[in-house]
């Protein structure tokens, strides 16, 4: 089925990265977040995007470091488009960032695209060294009333 060009008056009219090859950015600050109008803007409602294989370098080192990270965020008139993400996401690989820098760094660039009513973000990184960090970060308390889920990753406990 050929693919249909979004017309100029569509709310994806302007998307650069969906439907096209696209390379990996260089860096984060190279990457770009896309959104798109909330269809539901009216709506209370949470987004999750989970990626159990992130990855990214330690700054001092240059040794590969690996996360699970999972963003929850309650939309208002943006939603990210998920392909600008997972690109976004991609150029981590080759940057070298401490732990707490990279997961709030992805955090406040999400708030800054978006500007959603609420967002959170757990980094569960694993073990290097014999020591796991992680590290959470929200916008503020969760939004009343709205069932959120708890991320659910179990906390590292090596071969036992």
């Amino acid at each position: 089925m050929p693919k249909k060009k979004p017309s100029p008056a569509s709310p994806y009219a302007g998307l650069t990265q969906l439907g096209h090859l696209t390379a990996t950015p260089a860096s984060p600050e190279r990457a770009k977040l896309e959104r798109v109008p909330n269809p539901h803007r009216n709506s209370r409602y949470l987004v999750r995007f989970t990626c159990p294989e992130f990855t990214t370098l330690c700054p001092i080192t240059g040794q590969p470091d690996f996360a699970h990270l999972i963003v929850d965020y309650v939309p208002r008139d943006w939603i990210v488009e998920s392909k600008s993400l997972k690109l976004y996401l991609a150029a981590y690989r080759n940057q070298g960032t401490f732990h707490e820098g990279c997961t709030l760094g992805i955090a406040k660039a999400l708030v800054k695209a978006l500007s959603p009513r609420w967002l959170r973000i757990g980094g569960y990184w694993y073990p290097r060294g014999g020591m796991p960090i992680d590290v959470f970060y929200q916008t503020g308390p969760a939004p009343a009333g709205l069932w959120i889920p708890p991320q659910d990753v179990a906390p590292y406990r090596g071969r036992g």
